[in-house]
């Protein structure tokens, strides 16, 4: 089942590679959060295919999509949905939001509003939806996808730590290499690839991977370096808030998916230390503000808890016993 697992993610991603180019790395990432029902943070400037991205893997999965422009001005009912009067029924009618879909692409979302913000964390977190005291659940699978800008700060609200905690990775797409562009001009240069795309597997063999990849065995030494990992994150002098419980369990699950997608029954270090800054990273309440290095590039505060993940891993000792079973 672990090797079928395999194929199928691979598929997944040689169709999305039909739209998105030399993206690998990033697409394997969202079929790991797609299989743990987790959800991402996409953080890079306008441009690099965030969107396409997204539909792209919406598509290849025969899922249902939804894209919400977030701004200052967006109320938590156009999103989540709202009760209004049919004259017709001479009753309230509940009509539901963009939220009731499978792939939410919510684009800019540190735009809106902390208030705004703050309906999607019943969503992210429970896979429902509450509105006047009413309870709807979501289907499945469901998958956030929020993006935001790096180097736009004018109009946007920080996303809390509350909200960042409900993200199981933040990743981000990155500028294409000089061949890669080349190849973007070629395969755009008559038609969108996207408008010819097909599905490559159905919403219920997505499930049954999500099922079969919370099979996969983890060995007591690798809880215990998971374990270490993120406490050595709260116990760094350069955070100032750590990862948390809820993050551990994600990291774990994370590994798990990891395994199964490249056709293992079970996790190894390599799950963990390829997994740690992306899942990590974004959790952490840093004392460091961004800044310029001497090159002229900046590094964000993102960027530099990236490289404290990164100076933990170097310090905690990693099991080295067979961890097959």
């Amino acid at each position: 089942m672990v090797s079928t697992g395999r194929e199928c993610a691979s598929n997944v991603i040689a169709n999305v590679n039909k739209v998105i180019v030399g993206k690998d790395e990033q697409l394997q990432l969202l079929m790991v959060a797609l299989l743990t029902g987790g959800h991402v943070l996409l953080e890079d400037v306008p441009g690099t295919g965030k969107t396409k991205t997204a539909r792209a893997l919406a598509k290849s999965l025969n899922l249902d999509f939804k894209r919400v422009q977030f701004t200052i001005d967006l109320l938590p009912s156009d999103i989540t949905g709202i009760n209004y009067y049919d004259r017709a029924q001479e009753k309230f009618v509940f009509r539901q939001g963009p939220i009731f879909t499978n792939i939410l692409l919510a684009d800019e979302i540190n735009r809106a509003t902390a208030r705004t913000q703050s309906s999607l964390l019943e969503c992210m977190e429970e896979k429902q939806v509450t509105v006047d005291g009413v309870t709807n659940e979501l289907d499945k699978p469901f998958l956030v996808i929020a993006t935001q800008n790096p180097i736009e700060s004018q109009g946007t609200f920080p996303l809390p730590e509350a909200q960042l905690d409900r993200f199981l990775m933040m990743i981000s797409m990155d500028y294409p290499t000089h061949d890669e562009s080349v190849e973007i001009l070629k395969r755009y240069d008559k038609e969108d690839p996207l408008s010819s795309l097909q599905s490559v597997i159905t919403k219920e063999d997505l499930l049954n991977m999500q099922t079969e990849a919370k099979n996969i065995k983890v060995a007591d030494s690798l809880l215990d370096y998971a374990a270490k990992i993120v406490e050595a994150t709260r116990a760094s002098k350069d955070v100032r808030i750590g990862a948390s419980p809820r993050a551990l369990l994600a990291f774990v699950a994370a590994a798990k998916a990891l395994a199964y997608i490249n056709g293992r029954e079970y996790c190894v270090p390599d799950d963990f230390k390829r997994l740690a800054p992306a899942v990590l990273a974004h959790r952490l309440s840093i004392h460091a503000s961004g800044s310029f290095k001497e090159d002229g590039s900046y590094m964000s505060q993102h960027d530099i808890a990236k490289k404290i993940v990164e100076g933990i891993l170097n310090e905690v000792a990693c099991p080295t016993e067979d961890f097959s079973f």
